[in-house]
């Protein structure tokens, strides 16, 4: 034992909690590849400020030795270890703790559960997918929406059944992360399944969520949805419709397009501004240059280059 680490390595014996917090933070300081051992004893005290200054000091030590002792500390009855394991395992972890990750996802522990299903984001590996899916039909609201999350952070994943189903949840935490996930899918039903959402889900977030999925994917057959939810009763569900319609040229969109430009809220606007430069149809452009005194820098500035656009395409197809 290096005579510079003895005397902290006692110390953790001590009965009193400040020596055993004295010393837990002398070994982290000290640096040596062999105070991780006695650090890694001290995530085992009986007290949770000791075990979390433990787990602090092992993340900032950041030698990966430390992934398996610091799993068991993601199940913690404090939320405050708990917490800072979790933050020390996401800079840790790589694919090649895949297999741990997996293996303690079998606990039957929430937080576990929970924190692993977050951990596995980290890794992208569709080997998990597997072990992520029986997560969607879990009793705890939780682990549904933390499943659904992770699996848009898997690779390779294209089509997922359960994920479609999970727009049918009864909560609407999860249906708010699964019209997102939806849009990492291939699945011939997606687009429909976010245009229902984005015109008759009762949660805001969820219509807001699934227009801004409806954007990602550029889907023409999304234009009704999108035309229809540029009047919604929230602004930002307005917004995202409008950001989606910027993405899928049709006339169409003009007449609720030039309505938005007097809408209550600057970024509903803008962005319906947006979307009629890119229409580039010329009988907008009065409507958009009555908005260039608009109250809101990005409504002028938006607006103006709008109207450049269309003005340069009118003239190159003059000279054309």
């Amino acid at each position: 034992m290096d005579s510079e680490l003895a005397p902290w390595i006692e110390m953790l014996q001590s009965e009193d909690v400040g020596d055993r917090l004295v010393a837990v933070k002398s070994l982290q300081h000290l640096g040596d590849e062999e105070a991780l051992e006695p650090i890694v004893l001290a995530l085992s005290d009986e007290h949770a400020s000791v075990q979390k200054l433990a787990v602090s000091a092992l993340w900032e030590m950041a030698d990966r030795a430390a992934v398996q002792p610091l799993i068991p500390c993601l199940s913690s009855p404090d939320e405050e270890v708990r917490t800072e394991a979790l933050g020390a395992l996401r800079e840790l972890v790589s694919p090649d703790d895949l297999l741990v990750l997996l293996d303690a996802l079998h606990q039957d522990d929430f937080y576990m559960q929970l924190n692993i299903l977050i951990l596995l984001r980290k890794i992208h590996d569709v080997q998990a997918l597997p072990y992520v899916l029986p997560f969607f039909e879990s009793d705890r609201e939780e682990l549904r929406e933390a499943a659904i999350v992770t699996l848009r952070y898997l690779n390779q994943v294209d089509n997922c059944a359960p994920a479609l189903a999970l727009m049918n949840d009864p909560a609407p935490a999860v249906r708010r992360e699964a019209v997102l996930t939806l849009s990492y899918l291939s699945d011939a039903e997606v687009v429909e399944i976010l245009n229902r959402a984005l015109a008759s889900d009762p949660d805001w977030q969820v219509r807001r969520n699934a227009a801004q999925s409806l954007a990602n994917l550029k889907s023409p057959t999304s234009i009704p949805a999108a035309i229809a939810a540029m009047e919604d009763e929230h602004w930002q569900v307005r917004k995202f419709a409008a950001r989606a319609l910027q993405q899928v040229v049709d006339d169409s969109a003009i007449p609720v397009l030039v309505t938005a430009l007097a809408d209550e809220y600057s970024d509903v606007r803008r962005d319906a501004a947006i979307a009629l430069g890119k229409l580039g149809n010329p009988t907008v452009l009065n409507s958009l240059k009555q908005t260039l005194d608009d109250p809101d820098a990005d409504v002028r500035i938006f607006s103006q280059r709008a109207i450049d656009a269309i003005q340069a395409a009118k003239t190159e197809v003059t000279h054309g």
